[in-house]
């Protein structure tokens, strides 16, 4: 073994080792995410030259990398602070400070990415927090829930659509206006089933 693998292996540095590849694996899996999602949107949804497309691709991923990586920082960085001063013993509530901490600091501005990134994490930590109580056996898991959830959830959006749609997310509205309002409109073969407008 030579002696960066034996630094590498060594237990003494784990912690420490973590925290980059934490930042590293944040890095990685911020781009694998973003740049195919805004590759796609890009070229399906904006207009403008193909430059201002290309810049517009990279600058969506490397805030989304960048944003992962310094939030996994930041979190593992707090984890391995707040374990020091507690007597190296991790504690349950580490974990929430150090997330409200990165939370905070990365993703505090509301931009589209945070708020793509953020919203995602809402509708996950919803449904995680839906199903604790039947997890723990609070109560029973109830039958026949999720049809009631979809339809609840898609009766308020297009509800919301319809009568307030300058509150929905900007990517949501296009969407919807593409399909529910410009299929509303035509006046050719051409424009009804080959082309939108």
């Amino acid at each position: 073994m030579d002696a960066l693998t034996q630094l590498a292996l060594d237990p003494k540095y784990h912690d420490i080792l973590a925290i980059l590849k934490g930042v590293r694996n944040g890095i990685v899996y911020g781009a694998k995410v973003r740049f195919p999602h805004a590759l796609v949107m890009t070229f399906l949804f904006k207009s403008g030259p193909l430059d201002a497309k290309i810049r517009g691709i990279f600058r969506a991923t490397k805030q989304h990398a960048q944003n992962l990586g310094t939030f996994a920082f930041i979190y593992k960085s707090l984890l391995y602070i707040q374990k020091k001063l507690n007597g190296g013993k991790a504690a349950d509530y580490h974990n929430f400070v150090a997330g409200v901490i990165g939370g905070y600091y990365v993703f505090g501005e509301n931009n589209n990415i945070n708020q793509q990134i953020v919203l995602y994490l809402f509708s996950r930590v919803i449904m995680a927090l839906v199903k604790l109580p039947v997890k723990r056996q609070v109560i029973d898991a109830p039958q026949h829930t999720y049809p009631v959830f979809a339809a609840v959830v898609w009766g308020l959006v297009m509800w919301l659509f319809n009568k307030e749609a300058d509150t929905l997310q900007p990517s949501l509205r296009a969407s919807m206006v593409y399909i529910y309002k410009d299929s509303d409109n035509w006046n050719s073969l051409r424009n009804l089933f080959w082309h939108n407008k």
